[in-house]
């Protein structure tokens, strides 16, 4: 029953972030129209938001590992509830552009935080079984978000929605005080000392295996990415759908999501890292080929558009806890630290391909495609590069949590 509960709040505490970006993604156009604003200015109100997110995870994670996982979580939760509030009362863009900033200061600290405090609690298997867990109910959020977005945007406007996020930072902060104990003991924290930390961060950032890692994971999510920032044109330009439409993106993208983390979990036990991550590579790439051949052929129509994006979500889930394990298991005395600066450059990564990437490819539903398998390739060449040379696991603490070629 404690795992249940531990599971629903870090799930909830990652939900965070996706759900600042995916529920007022149907409301571009009539934000634009409040503020007579171009698109392009309004993909920087997604494209910062990422940037300071990314930013953030640097510090989040250290921040914890000196002063504790519950009072840095608290007090992000503060910072992002009255962001949402201030984005709910702009009254012109550069407030809003100014709320957008602070939300994501303040959104990234449940994902990151979130992942050492699975490493203080849990080893091997048992942890990676309960990343897939948390990233199985987690993943129901994006799928219903812009759902959501869409008909709040459609009955209330686009206000709402951010009187929403409100509401959901007030209700996660309240959980957190009730029932998220603190799982860093006082003996086994870190001293705040600045040059200590940047040395540490050199440490992590120098190492090729890690980099590589983090690289492969962040490349992959780069595919999801692309059409997550492409989402608004993608349903409505090319698809030439409704705002109240996106379920049409987002349920195959999020259910391949949830139960490839679930399918992830169940095979913990069954499947060495190795070969569960060479079985999503596998997977991905039937994807990301299906992907190309069908919108080469045949113009993009639903469902046939989103289908292979199902496969290719399903199959990215089943190699994330382990990618994650396996980068964070190699500085097993600074989890806090390696889930930040992991999380930094996974999300950099997402940042770079939705913000300047996904508008070039905005009008044709065959160049997402292709973006979508340069992102794959990006991934894989990454993580060959990681395993290279490697004849047994690595860092596995014992419980094949490493990465072999």
């Amino acid at each position: 029953m404690k795992n249940i509960l531990l599971t629903l709040l870090l799930a909830g505490l990652t939900m965070v972030g996706p759900l600042a970006i995916d529920t007022y993604l149907p409301s571009f156009p009539a934000i634009a129209a409040t503020f007579s604003a171009s698109p392009m200015a309004i993909q920087q109100t997604l494209s910062l938001f990422l940037f300071t997110f990314a930013f953030m995870m640097l510090f989040y994670g250290t921040l914890s590992d000196s002063f504790g996982r519950r009072p840095v979580i608290l007090w992000s939760l503060v910072l992002y509830v009255l962001a949402s509030l201030g984005g709910a009362l702009a009254g012109s863009f550069g407030f809003l552009l100014g709320a957008r900033i602070l939300q994501g200061l303040a959104s990234g600290a449940g994902s990151v935080i979130g992942r050492a405090i699975v490493q203080d609690r849990f080893d091997g298997v048992a942890a990676q079984k309960m990343l897939g867990n948390i990233m199985m109910v987690f993943g129901l959020a994006p799928a219903i978000a812009p759902v959501l977005g869409g008909w709040m945007q459609v009955t209330f406007g686009w206000r709402s929605i951010f009187w929403f996020l409100t509401g959901f930072g007030l209700l996660m902060w309240v959980s957190v005080w009730r029932w998220l104990p603190e799982s860093l003991p006082q003996d086994k924290r870190h001293p705040l000392h600045l040059g200590a930390i940047a040395r540490n961060y050199w440490m992590v950032l120098k190492h090729r295996q890690f980099l590589l890692l983090s690289v492969a994971l962040g490349a992959a999510f780069g595919g999801f990415a692309l059409y997550i920032g492409s989402a608004a044109y993608f349903i409505m330009e090319i698809l030439k759908l409704p705002e109240t439409a996106f379920a049409w993106l987002f349920i195959p993208l999020i259910s391949g999501h949830v139960l490839g983390a679930s399918v992830s979990g169940k095979l913990a036990h069954r499947l060495a890292p190795p070969k569960l991550i060479g079985l999503s590579y596998a997977l991905m790439a039937v994807a990301a080929a299906l992907n190309v051949a069908y919108n080469w052929f045949f113009a993009a129509t639903v469902p046939w558009a989103v289908l292979p994006l199902f496969l290719f979500s399903f199959s990215l889930a089943l190699a994330m806890p382990p990618l994650t394990l396996a980068g964070m298991n190699l500085f097993p005395q600074h989890s806090g630290l390696a889930a930040s600066m992991q999380s930094f450059l996974q999300m950099m990564l997402f940042a770079l391909v939705s913000g300047l990437v996904a508008p070039l490819l905005f009008g044709s539903a065959l160049y997402l495609a292709f973006g979508l398998a340069a992102c794959l390739v990006v991934s894989y060449a990454s993580y060959r590069g990681a395993t290279h040379g490697q004849h047994g696991p690595a860092h596995d603490q014992g419980q094949g949590a490493g990465v072999t070629s």
